[in-house]
């Protein structure tokens, strides 16, 4: 079973950091230069030289994370060009199951969000985000993988694609002046503008922080609790703490698997969301 092998696998790693509980955790739920698919099997990866923008220098190497990333693409598009048919195909199996995702994703989330013409137009955007955030969740809970979506540098990224989405398109839709104008609640003083447009922007720059911690903090709490059941048997020096904290672990393992797919919605209809009112402010 997977939740056997990560527990034997989480149980000898911790068995080396004896004292050192939260360290052992930290070091489990960080980004690193080496990827550690398999006990006893390091991959050391390429360290690439930084590159300076504008004085600033920029750390491009590739991490564990980054090929997490990589995984999670491959596998996306291997679901969608061998799995998901299309042009008066009728999906079987699995391919089923993502045609059900993909109407749920177009018909609950962009057009019940964003209305019929532009749910249809934004449901490829939406579709992306809805399964590369729900395999980068899921692979953090194989042995083998990591949680991709547990650093802040890759929530933050895909918070950024839905704020320059809102941005380009209402900007596109309604000019740039009107867009901006349109931030402005109707019926506000004409004195009382600057303020109140400093503080849509403000408003409209919290949220897509907001969209990034959420994502951000769901996936890493739940690694953490779960690590730290783990951690109750080395830690009390007693395989008796074995009844608690194996059984604890096992419901937080599968309550991080609903959570995965809760997290991937609410991204999605978030980004659905904030797009919708920037081309659809009266909707």
């Amino acid at each position: 079973m997977i939740w056997s092998d990560h527990a034997a696998a989480a149980a000898d790693t911790l068995a080396e950091h004896k004292e050192d509980i939260g360290g052992w955790i930290t070091h489990h739920i960080q980004n690193s230069n080496a990827w550690h698919p398999f006990p006893g099997v390091d991959i050391h990866l390429p360290h690439l030289p930084a590159i300076n923008i504008l004085g600033i220098s920029i750390d491009i190497s590739i991490t564990n994370h980054t090929v997490m990333l990589f995984i999670a693409g491959i596998i996306i598009i291997s679901m969608f060009m061998f799995l998901y048919k299309l042009k008066n195909k009728v999906p079987t199996g699995f391919g089923n199951i993502l045609e059900m995702m993909v109407l749920f994703v177009r018909d609950e989330i962009a057009i019940a969000n964003m209305g019929e013409k532009e749910g249809r137009r934004f449901t490829p955007l939406l579709i992306t985000f809805f399964f590369f955030v729900l395999i980068s969740n899921l692979m953090g809970l194989i042995p083998a993988f990591s949680t991709s979506t547990g650093n802040i540098s890759v929530t933050a990224s895909l918070a950024i694609i839905t704020f320059l989405s809102t941005q380009y398109f209402g900007i596109r839709q309604s000019g740039f002046l009107g867009y901006y104008k349109g931030l402005v609640p109707h019926g506000v003083p004409w004195w009382l503008w600057p303020l109140m447009l400093v503080v849509e922007i403000m408003g409209l720059l919290a949220k897509h922080v907001a969209l990034t911690i959420r994502l951000f903090a769901n996936m890493i709490a739940g690694h953490i609790v779960l690590f730290a059941f783990l951690g109750l048997i080395i830690m009390f020096k007693s395989y008796a703490w074995a009844g608690v904290s194996i059984p604890f672990g096992i419901f937080v393992y599968f309550l991080e698997i609903l959570v995965a797919l809760i997290q991937a919605y609410i991204f999605t209809i978030l980004s659905a969301l904030f797009i919708g009112m920037s081309v659809n402010p009266d909707h």
